[in-house]
């Protein structure tokens, strides 16, 4: 049931008896609080409008809206991948929007192919991935020989370590299904193996290493600082950490990665809004090999630096990991291999300043001398 209590201007409030002891009526205008059964007691609330305010709108009852846009903008994140496509403000110290890296350059020999190719094509290739099979199956000194040429051309050498997934009797990460686990290092073990090979791998003047694991990043970084490594020492990422967008490419950054190899398949959107939250260069696939997708994106290089810049653009056609990069096939079929890799750098810069003649390749560096220490 409920009661009419009349107020001043002739208005009539019904409320509902009997009240609980303790509740609450509200009107914009009028305040009634419940105190006891049956009794009520009431104030007289002044109008907005006699003090010259201005009504409440809806807007201003309303609590505000927490939703993930909002939370992304909170942690200085984009709300959306970058369908605007916002050109990169940052490019290497150079200048240049991107570069070009070619992976399985298993030995000497085979650098000195891919160089040879080069200078035919008249293409600076800025950065090579070596020892795809692993640094752990060469000896130091011929890792000291690819050292030392690629030092004396000025070309980026990043070697991959050899402990690995895949060499231990661990069998998940190689199952059908468990390769969707990534490839972490297992056990404390495999990582203190792989320590002591990228040791021996700066032992032989090589500074830039391929990292596919985030603890193991931490590691490295913490032991550069402490002055353990290198001071000079650079983490490349590797595709096989298996990360695609902002959040988790900044946690490698804040971590110390040098460069990051995102998976091969985003889209222009999706690299822009990376670039937006990281200032290290991102290692984009331009060509990838048939197993892991054959994407091919010559045509696009131009469009991909325009908004992701710096960029290392990974050429790597071919049928798969396991076919091109083992150190115990005929040393002929790596140097035919990154023959046919270093034309195709050549046509990617054809075709980007045919495309996107505003977007720079990096120059040619001077060369550096060799660091190699004992």
């Amino acid at each position: 049931m409920s009661q009419l209590f009349s107020l001043s201007e002739g208005y009539q409030y019904p409320v509902i008896a009997p009240f609980l002891l303790t509740g609450r009526v509200t009107h914009p205008r009028f305040s009634f609080s419940a105190v006891s059964y049956h009794s009520v007691k009431f104030r007289m609330l002044r109008h907005p409008a006699a003090k010259g305010e201005a009504m409440p709108t809806a807007a201003d009852s309303r609590v505000s809206k927490v939703d993930g846009a909002s939370i992304l903008a909170a942690q200085d994140l984009m709300t959306a991948d970058d369908y605007a496509l916002t050109p990169s403000s940052k490019a290497f110290d150079d200048g240049g929007k991107y570069r070009l890296e070619i992976s399985g350059v298993e030995r000497l020999s085979t650098l000195e192919a891919m160089l040879d190719e080069a200078d035919e094509q008249g293409v600076f290739i800025h950065r090579v991935i070596a020892f795809g099979g692993g640094t752990t199956l060469l000896t130091t000194g011929e890792l000291s020989d690819v050292a030392i040429l690629a030092a004396e051309r000025g070309i980026e050498l990043i070697a991959v370590p050899g402990p690995r997934t895949g060499w231990d009797l661990g069998r998940q990460a190689l199952s059908t299904e468990g390769q969707a686990g990534g490839r972490r290092v297992r056990g404390l073990d495999n990582i203190r193996y792989l320590l002591d090979d990228y040791l021996r791998i700066f032992s032989t003047g090589i500074r830039g290493v391929l990292v596919w694991d985030e603890g193991v990043l931490d590691i490295l970084n913490k032991a550069r600082d402490a002055g353990h490594i290198p001071a000079d020492a650079k983490f490349k990422i590797s595709v096989y950490a298996g990360h695609a967008n902002p959040a988790s490419i900044r946690i490698l950054q804040d971590l110390g990665a040098d460069s990051v190899n995102p998976v091969g398949d985003l889209s222009r959107p999706m690299l822009a809004a990376i670039r937006n939250s990281v200032d290290v260069p991102l290692d984009v696939w331009a060509e990838t090999f048939e197993s892991f997708g054959g994407m091919n994106r010559l045509w696009e290089a131009g469009d991909i630096a325009r908004v992701a810049g710096p960029v290392y653009f990974k050429i790597e056609p071919g049928e798969s990991e396991a076919v091109m990069y083992n150190g115990w096939v005929r040393p002929e079929f790596h140097a035919d291999l990154v023959r046919h890799k270093v034309r195709h750098a050549a046509i990617l810069n054809e075709l980007v300043h045919t495309s996107a003649p505003d977007v720079a390749v990096s120059p040619k560096p001077r060369p550096v001398a060799h660091a190699h220490t004992n």
